[in-house]
């Protein structure tokens, strides 16, 4: 079908189209919230994928992805059918240059998103507004660039968000503060007051502990607990930022807290929107040439990939095979589980609410399935790809492990005051996957022009610990034995 231009009578039937599928997707039972559509051409849907969300702060990285992603649309390599926004309303554009059934179902797709967003416990602390927000640290970051001169924000921006990741997403779990950890400190440290007889007994017991106390205690590392937050770490208590930079480490870390959500939940989200828009478009009045063209819409945006995963493909298989198994439990989980017949779509009501993609995958990725859609690990030998595993579980617990931190090395803040000199000192929790050493190298530079003082990170290379260190100068590695690792 060829895609016409939105002209006033295409958009008065995608406004139909609008009404009508919100009134199905209603009907079906899923709950969006409010969605503000908007008509852009391929240029700002792919100015706002390279950012994000409209509005937020320049920096170089955006423009690479930008003409990253209009050269792949260019040659056909790739499309965005649509940009949705997690805020309520959310905000949902459309491409000018989609022809209306392709609409259609990206509207259908949206509705999918914004139940999913509305619902599920892990978007539950993101703010409503972020729109706003990210405009405002904008024009912050602006004002800084004004004042302290464009290179020298730039800088600083590389080093920030080259470890952008490096956020604790649990920020529903209330940490103690510095100042609650000293006075719980200073109160377990008080003698126990006593009114006895026996007072000058006890009162050996005191001079004795006054003498202990006296003596020199081992430097208490600081902070007392490894720390996954870099950011909000660095912001609080790098020692000689300026109060520009400090902000400009809590905007991104804001931004970038915003954005872990989707991170968490790629592959369940997109099932969940694809499962639904499969559904409402099913019901509308199609004539056979539309139900054709949706059909390999569809089957283009859920075909499997060779070298990754597709999270539309994985998320929708799962989500169809959970709605089959609560629909016709078999008799051993109807006298195991209680499950009764026909309560396939309440159990992806379910779903949606409480899983992650861990989670989803971890509770509902079966052997079955595992071999129904072929996975298998697989990696380099010298000049090809061989496959490695096929074993169904190792193969959904390698697929988990990729997931886990969202791909990114698991990094922790171990001793900000290292060898009693206000080093940093990091440690990569090592899981069998080692750190990339050019790039950690590089890494390290950034944080350290963060820190401003000499950093540290303790690894695992070729099996053996290692401590890659960077001064500002240059870069050194030392073998650990096991006594030496923090």
């Amino acid at each position: 079908m060829s895609a016409p231009q939105p002209d006033d009578r295409y958009v008065a039937k995608l406004e139909s189209a609008i009404e009508e599928i919100w009134d199905i997707a209603q009907r079906m039972g899923i709950d969006p919230y409010p969605v503000h559509f908007e008509l852009v051409p391929s240029t700002i849907m792919y100015e706002f994928g390279a950012y994000g969300l409209p509005g937020r702060f320049s920096h170089w990285s955006r423009g690479k992805a930008y003409y990253r992603m209009k050269t792949e649309y260019d040659y056909g390599l790739s499309k965005i059918y649509e940009l949705v926004v997690n805020t309520n309303p959310s905000y949902a554009f459309l491409m000018e240059q989609n022809d209306l059934l392709q609409n259609e179902v990206v509207v259908a797709h949206v509705l999918g998103h914004c139940d999913f967003f509305k619902h599920n416990v892990y978007f539950r602390s993101t703010p409503g507004n972020m729109i706003d927000k990210v405009s405002v640290n904008a024009d912050r970051i602006r004002k800084y660039e004004y004042d302290h001169g464009t290179d020298e924000v730039e800088r600083f921006l590389d080093a920030v968000l080259a470890i952008e990741e490096h956020v604790d997403p649990n920020t529903f779990i209330k940490r103690e503060t510095d100042a609650e950890r000293e006075e719980r400190l200073r109160a377990g440290e008080q003698p126990q007051q006593r009114s006895s007889e026996y007072d000058d007994l006890w009162g050996l017991e005191k001079r004795g502990q006054q003498e202990e106390d006296e003596r020199p205690r081992p430097r208490r590392r600081f902070p007392p607990e490894p720390e996954k937050d870099l950011l909000l770490f660095m912001a609080e208590h790098a020692p000689a930022l300026e109060p520009w930079q400090r902000d400009i480490l809590l905007i991104v870390r804001e931004e970038m807290l915003y954005f872990l959500p989707q991170a968490r939940t790629k592959v369940i989200n997109e099932g969940h929107a694809s499962y639904w828009h499969s559904r409402i478009i099913r019901e509308m009045n199609l004539t056979d040439a539309e139900f054709t063209a949706f059909a390999q819409m569809h089957a283009g945006v859920l075909a499997p990939q060779r070298m990754r995963i597709n999270p539309y493909h994985l998320g929708y298989s799962i989500l169809e095979d959970i709605e089959r198994r609560w629909d016709n439990p078999t008799e051993e989980e109807i006298a195991k589980f209680g499950r009764q017949p026909g309560q396939g779509r309440a159990k992806l009501m379910e779903v949606r609410e409480t899983e992650s993609d861990i989670s989803l995958l971890r509770n509902y990725l079966t052997k079955e399935l595992v071999e129904d859609l072929d996975l298998y690990l697989y990696q380099k030998d010298g000049d090809e790809w061989v496959i490695v595993e096929k074993n169904w579980e190792k193969v959904r617990d390698g697929i988990i492990a990729s997931m886990t931190n969202f791909g990114a090395p698991y990094i922790t803040i171990e001793d900000a005051d290292f060898n009693g000199n206000t080093e940093l000192l990091l440690r990569h929790h090592y899981e069998g996957q080692p750190l990339d050493l050019p790039y950690a190298e590089k890494t390290l530079e950034y944080v350290y022009h963060i820190w401003g003082r000499p950093v540290h990170i303790e690894t695992v290379f070729e099996g053996r610990p290692v401590r890659l260190s960077y001064n500002g100068e240059k870069h050194s590695h030392a073998l650990l034995d096991r006594t030496e690792r923090h």
